[in-house]
């Protein structure tokens, strides 16, 4: 074999251990993350005897090459929360951390739902924000504990990428006429969601609010009037 032969012999062979070992760190790098959070969630969940269970929806490092992917509440989500949630004893606290831009309304709504329906105390931990959906499900919670600089959004419903409020306000501003049909599908469908999404949030906080309040505040949190950043 002459010596170009073995250059090329040697480079395939670093080659493949330079690719081995960039899949090893993906691999293993990728999970330190997850072990050092379910390592701290053990603790605190001893610490406060409840079932913590958490929310987590953030830009990670998911490819091989590292390519962020933004995460979102969905009906994976609600099935793994809801799992956790039956397998609590019902005189269990739970406290939930969250820590999520939203995602799917019905998700959302599930999880908001099996957590009113509880009867031992439920703790929402918002140590960043809860948007949207997050926020819906802090809102079913007994108490929500926040850092002084995390936030909260509104929960009024979207569209695809649109607010719904911003959809029905076209029918206000042009006539009929003079819209088109998928516009004035969208149009419908916004005000149905409106509609849902505010009697779930009415019924979720009716559970420490009087109805008329509970009802007026959901109408506050799910019309629209704020931008849903």
């Amino acid at each position: 074999m002459v010596w170009w032969q073995r250059l090329v012999s040697v480079a395939k062979a670093l080659f493949w251990l330079v690719l081995i070992a960039v899949i090893l760190q993906q691999v293993y790098g990728a999970n330190r993350p997850e072990v050092a959070r379910s390592q701290l969630l053990d603790r605190f969940q001893q610490e406060r005897k409840s079932r913590v269970i958490a929310l987590i929806n953030r830009q990670d490092t998911v490819t091989l090459f590292g390519v962020p992917v933004s995460s979102s509440i969905s009906i994976e989500d609600s099935e793994a929360v809801l799992r956790a949630i039956r397998l609590t004893p019902e005189n269990q606290p739970i406290d939930v951390i969250l820590h999520t831009p939203g995602g799917l309304v019905l998700a959302a709504e599930q999880i908001a739902r099996a957590l009113i329906q509880r009867t031992a105390k439920v703790t929402a931990f918002v140590p960043h924000y809860a948007m949207s959906g997050g926020s819906l499900i802090a809102l079913a919670a007994d108490e929500i504990v926040m850092d002084p600089n995390a936030v909260l959004g509104p929960v009024d419903p979207q569209v695809g990428s649109m607010p719904a409020a911003s959809i029905v306000k076209i029918l206000a501003i042009k006539k009929p006429a003079d819209i088109d049909d998928e516009t004035l599908i969208l149009a419908d469908v916004a005000a149905k969601a409106r509609t849902q999404v505010g009697a779930f949030v009415a019924e979720v906080l009716a559970k420490h609010l009087p109805k008329p309040k509970a009802a007026a505040l959901a109408t506050t949190l799910s019309d629209g009037r704020w931008t849903h950043d």
